[in-house]
């Protein structure tokens, strides 16, 4: 029997220290270079979820966490394609690129569907606030079964969804990094948001980089091992690694003993070390052996097909988009969802589509331009600010803007031309004015009740009327502002709220969100929500959605909605693949309460698991009916 001596713990893993050694030494060296991440969270905000989902169901979703979806979900654009055609061409580029390992996941996948329920069978999940159905588990399990049957490409089998295909991947696998006794092979340390985006398929690129072995050469085959943030001296987290440190492979290089089990694959160096910490851009190390394979399609088939997470799918089913509709999506960057609702309403109607970014709302009318939709209009705009303000009364504003009779307000360029002369106008009256003045003195009173417009001003409209009008103006770059929309303009409206993105997935740290945090995220989406309820008419539809697993977003929000609009009721989703929501309440050591679902409630949400068999992100989402607001 080993002494406790003979023991060392380091970041929760254990070494064996040989007699006579000062160093320890690991007894397995498949521990060291695999892939077994441990997701640390702030402990305040561990507590929390552990009350919220049981010890054990907060242990496994911590773990599915860590590890990519098996699947990658596909959404066919049905205007430009079908499923069939789109999996005939998907298998062709998957034969071209040599993915042909995707099979190997079939049985792996089935025992970890059936080890998963199993445990819910043995009632590993009795301590948690959500109620299972077993019957309706089982439903979901073999449905996503059945999918990957006839091969590693193919057509969703859940009801109404047959436009969306999936494309099954493979791992964890085990890899062989050349390791020769006390000649560790050569290796890079990527930041943790390369890590993750290494995990979802990208390549290892230049800016992610941190450290690097010495004399990597331009072609040498090396190791990607990820250093994850450290807790520091003063209560936070920090990554404490200089870019460009040299690796010498010894127990002295930074992050060694924690890198133990976060090592993420094998690739090419595709430039020399130095050439890494030299360059701004481009990819450093071309990945070649993966511990995930998931199959990329970045820039393939664009227009027909649009890689979204199936929970996001669902939610713009839930909305339930009918032709000729007129619906809001709040916050709608990337405009996956948009995309997808405007498609539900055969390209009918008007879906609105508004962002606080520029940049994101152009990326929206890339993408719709790229699917051949008509019926999308974007406007920049803070979801905050949603609901349009009647009592401006801003003259340089009213000039700016027009209100249509759909009560959206928005930049038009031709009213800015009008302006823009206007002032010119003015400018040039006031440069009279003075001339005048130096003649007559008597015009001086009227001189002074001209308005005054600076230098800068004239300068600013001057360099306007020679360069033409500016990207948020001109074709191509065209980004529409809007004062917000009149109440109860739209049908339906969907507010997919920013949030801490517990759910996401592949993800190896989240230490950095805080109860504090957590709460303020609330805040804000409740300030949203106020706005949506206002633009939702009487009759009408909200969906809320969050990529989140934190309770304190989606079923306190919930409570808060139904709880302050007595008009608003919770209504069936469709179609309903998710798990059911949290009920009751969470007391905190400050003594706040915060309250979930009461009992029924919870079957009318869609929570979505990331342990579940299902195999998704976290996610949630929520369908309102609007009743008369006069009540």
């Amino acid at each position: 029997m080993r002494k406790a001596r003979d023991l060392v713990q380091t970041s929760g893993r254990r070494f064996l220290r040989l007699p006579n050694s000062k160093t320890p030494k690991m007894e397995d060296i498949s521990e060291r270079y695999g892939y077994k991440p441990m997701l640390r969270w702030n402990p305040q905000v561990e507590e929390y979820f552990i009350k919220a989902y049981g010890a054990d169901h907060f242990s496994r979703i911590s773990n599915a966490l860590t590890h990519p979806s098996c699947y990658s979900c596909v959404r066919v654009n049905p205007l430009k394609s079908t499923s069939d055609a789109v999996i005939q061409k998907l298998m062709a580029i998957m034969k071209e690129t040599e993915h042909d390992d995707a099979n190997e996941n079939l049985n792996e996948y089935d025992a970890n569907v059936n080890a998963d329920t199993g445990l819910k069978q043995k009632g590993c999940l009795k301590k948690t606030n959500i109620s299972l159905n077993l019957s309706d588990c089982s439903k979901v399990t073999n449905a996503l079964k059945e999918n990957f049957q006839t091969g590693p490409i193919s057509k969703c089998q859940f009801p109404g969804l047959d436009y969306v295909v999936f494309v099954r991947g493979s791992g964890p696998h085990v890899i062989d990094y050349g390791y020769i006794h006390e000649k560790p092979p050569k290796e890079v340390i990527v930041s943790r948001k390369c890590a993750e985006a290494v995990l979802r398929g990208a390549q290892v690129y230049v800016p992610g980089v941190m450290a690097c072995s010495a004399h990597v050469e331009k072609g040498e085959k090396i190791a990607v091992s990820v250093a994850v943030e450290q807790p520091g001296p003063d209560g936070g987290w920090g990554l404490g690694i200089t870019r460009g440190t040299v690796l010498q492979g010894l127990e002295t290089d930074p992050y060694y003993f924690e890198r133990n089990g976060l090592y993420i694959g094998q690739g090419r160096a595709m430039m020399s070390r130095a050439g890494m910490f030299r360059v701004l851009e481009g990819i450093a190390v071309d990945m070649s052996n993966r511990v995930f394979k998931l199959p990329s399609f970045h820039d393939v088939l664009e227009g027909e097909i649009f890689l979204q997470n199936l929970p996001s799918i669902v939610t713009a089913h839930a909305l339930d988009p009918q032709k000729g509709e007129r619906i809001l999506d709040m916050c709608a960057a990337p405009g996956g969802k948009t995309t997808a609702i405007a498609i539900l309403m055969k390209d009918e109607g008007e879906v609105v589509a508004a962002d606080r970014s520029h940049n994101k709302v152009l990326d929206i009318q890339k993408l719709a331009a790229e699917m051949g939709l008509n019926c999308i209009t974007t406007y920049k705009l803070d979801a905050l600010k949603a609901v349009c303000q009647r009592n401006d009364s801003n003259s340089t504003t009213d000039l700016c803007c027009s209100k249509e009779d759909d009560g959206v307000t928005n930049l038009n360029s031709d009213m800015l031309s009008l302006h823009v002369e206007r002032e010119s106008s003015i400018t040039t009256k006031g440069m009279n004015d003075k001339s005048r003045k130096e003649n007559d003195s008597n015009s001086t009173e009227k001189a002074n009740e001209r308005t005054y417009v600076s230098k800068a001003d004239i300068r600013k409209n001057m360099r306007r009327m020679r360069n033409g009008p500016g990207r948020s103006q001109s074709s191509g770059g065209r980004v529409q502002n809007s004062k917000g929309f009149s109440p109860n303009s739209f049908d339906r409206v969907l507010l997919d709220a920013p949030c801490s993105a517990l759910g996401l997935r592949p993800r190896l740290f989240a230490g950095e969100e805080t109860i504090q945090s957590l709460r303020s995220h609330a805040k804000y989406q409740r300030k949203m929500f106020d706005q949506a309820i206002q633009l939702a008419r009487p009759g009408g539809v909200i969906v809320y959605s969050t990529c989140t697993i934190n309770p304190g977003e989606n079923e306190a929000l919930v409570r808060y909605a139904l709880d302050k609009y007595k008009f608003l009721s919770l209504v069936q989703q469709h179609p309903s693949i998710g798990g059911p929501g949290l009920v009751g309440h969470c007391e905190f050591s400050d003594g706040y309460i915060e309250e979930w679902l009461r009992p029924g409630e919870e079957k009318l949400v869609q929570r979505f698991d990331p342990s579940s068999p299902l195999d998704t992100i976290g996610f949630f989402i929520a369908k309102f009916f609007v009743g008369s607001k006069d009540c």
